[in-house]
């Protein structure tokens, strides 16, 4: 049997997983950064930021302010596509994926069940390691 979770209590797990987010000593990420963190890690890529900025209706100045933010962190990384030189693709990072399952593990908590990593994230490839 499948239990629904209701609209309060899931505003009551983004409050909890937000508040622990701010008071850990880690990177603190506003909305934005945060919604295009997630749209590079838990959709289908290849990700541009032209495609990003569709994705998420929002400019591309808007993009790639997120992304030199989350660049300083470690969080994500641009790299030129070698096919189409005037494109820039959005690559995971070891660190992003860490943060992702910290995230998921906190909001586990919050919500009182335990969300085991998909199998797709916990395989060696899902990060693009530096080049």
């Amino acid at each position: 049997m499948t239990m629904q979770t209701s609209p309060d209590q899931l505003v009551g797990i983004l409050r909890d997983t937000i508040v622990t987010l701010v008071r850990q000593d880690g990177p603190d990420l506003s909305a934005r950064q945060l919604g295009v963190l997630l749209t590079v890690y838990l959709t289908p890529g290849p990700h541009t930021v032209r495609g990003l900025a569709q994705e998420l209706n929002v400019s591309k100045p808007a993009i790639t302010r997120a992304l030199d933010r989350l660049g300083e962190l470690d969080l994500a990384r641009r790299k030129l596509d070698m096919m189409d030189r005037r494109s820039v693709l959005v690559q995971r990072t070891l660190k992003g994926t860490s943060f992702l399952s910290e995230l998921r593990r906190t909001m586990s908590e919050s919500d009182g069940t335990v969300m085991p990593m998909p199998p797709e994230m916990a395989e060696a490839g899902e990060y693009a390691p530096a080049s």
